[in-house]
């Protein structure tokens, strides 16, 4: 049974996770975390009435003999410290929130080795995404030229998505830098030729309806490829969470990228 510890409850991803941890035989649902929560356990929801799980809003009231895995859907601005509390108390974390620099992610790597423990920053914990990334990486050794569209529901706060530029660094392995477009082409509205990574364009979308949506575009001399993948519902991120959570504590380091345990 794998003691689990759920953060940012209280939004909707979380709130999927904490469904998901509560319905899986393997797993045992031992606190959750918010910093904006009003409650002191869990059975204060109407959700979850049978539910006795503390609430924690402080990283310092936690138990750390408690949980076993720490999963993360909070926010950029918060996710690093939380990360790092985990580590440093041998808490493995499963991280789904995006924003951190590379600098904050080396520097938990770093942390994790010293720690010998096990952790994952997962872009995306959706297969099909992880499938998107792979395809499109092997498909950039013969069609180097290409952009990004990714498409978020409105109240998503980094851009681009964590997905979309992991998807440009896995692209950029295999592609070298080169500038895409008419060398003299000018922006005559700013921002109209999306955000470059390594001569390559990411565009951003956030409109309501949407939940996680990304196409990569692939042109050539005659031809074109487009790589789409849709989670049109939440749910379809927690196959990933659950293998993450049950085989994350295999490990003595902090890994980037749900393909590295599948």
């Amino acid at each position: 049974m794998v003691k689990v510890l759920v953060a940012g409850f209280k939004g909707r991803m979380g709130n999927t996770t904490v469904q998901m941890v509560l319905e899986h035989k393997n797993f045992e649902l031992v606190g959750v975390f918010d910093p904006m929560a009003t409650e002191k356990n869990l059975n204060e929801n109407p959700a979850y009435k049978e539910t006795n799980v503390p609430v924690y809003t402080q990283l310092s009231d936690i138990k750390t003999t408690d949980p076993e895995v720490w999963i993360d859907f909070t926010r950029p601005t918060s996710v690093f410290d939380n990360a790092k509390f985990a580590l440093e108390n041998g808490i493995s974390p499963v991280i789904g929130t995006t924003g951190m620099t590379d600098n904050q992610i080396k520097e938990l790597q770093t942390l994790a080795k010293k720690k010998q423990v096990g952790g994952l920053i997962a872009p995306n914990f959706g297969i099909s995404a992880v499938l998107l990334m792979q395809f499109a990486q092997q498909a950039a050794k013969y069609l180097p030229d290409v952009e990004i569209i990714e498409m978020h529901h409105d109240n998503k706060l980094d851009a681009p998505s964590g997905t979309a530029l992991n998807t440009a660094k896995l692209i950029a392995e295999v592609r070298k830098e080169h500038y895409q477009g008419n060398p003299d082409e000018k922006e005559v509205l700013k921002g109209a030729r999306g955000a470059d990574y390594e001569g390559m364009r990411i565009h951003a979308v956030r409109l309501p309806g949407y939940v996680a949506h990304e196409q990569v575009l692939f042109g050539g001399k005659g031809e074109a490829l487009t790589i789409r993948q849709d989670s049109f519902d939440r749910i379809s991120f927690m196959s990933g969470v659950a293998v993450a959570t049950e085989k994350i504590r295999n490990y003595s380091e902090l890994m980037i990228g749900l393909e590295n345990i599948l």
